[in-house]
């Protein structure tokens, strides 16, 4: 079967290279598209490339391989696209987004949380201290903000930090 006058398989095989070559593009520049398509909710490129890609290949694949005939080779063709770029819509790229942007802190928002001794914290040196929190757990060198010796095990409230160690305090609750 012929496709706008060029062999199916020769059409299978340009779509797969454009369509391959432009995934790789969008991995590695798809930051500078991000805006620019946000106005059409169904025009995702990271979907659509893969869909072409994966269709295209199996496609070339079916065609060089099988004696299915051209109509059924497009139709598993489109059915495992559709299916595994679903996949990897649901299972990667929804929970991408819906992540959190940054792990990251600053030493200014660990004032006022309260951490846990895991090292004990002499009265004029240093321990370690666990703080806990929605994106994971943080463990800082600390040390006795009233220099007063505090064993581990202790809930300690944060009273500043700077240069990566907090100073504590011990915190009843």
């Amino acid at each position: 079967m012929e496709l706008f006058g060029i062999p199916i398989q020769t059409f299978y095989l340009y779509v797969l290279i454009i369509s391959g070559s432009m995934t790789l593009l969008f991995i590695l520049f798809g930051d500078l598209f991000d805006g620019l398509f946000e106005a059409i909710p169904l025009f995702n490129l990271a979907l659509i490339f893969p869909f072409l890609t994966i269709f295209s290949a199996s496609g070339y694949l079916f065609e060089t391989t099988s004696s299915l005939s051209t109509v059924l080779i497009m139709a598993i063709s489109f059915i495992m696209a559709l299916v595994l770029v679903t996949i990897l819509h649901l299972f990667v790229l929804v929970p991408l987004r819906s992540a959190e942007e940054s792990l990251a802190f600053t030493e200014e928002s660990l004032r006022g949380r309260v951490a846990k001794v895991i090292i004990s914290i002499p009265e004029d040196g240093f321990g370690e201290v666990v703080i806990e929190g929605i994106s994971g757990t943080i463990s800082k060198p600390a040390f006795s903000y009233r220099h007063i010796p505090i064993p581990s095990d202790t809930n300690v409230l944060i009273i500043e930090a700077e240069k990566g160690n907090v100073a504590v305090v011990p915190y009843e609750t």
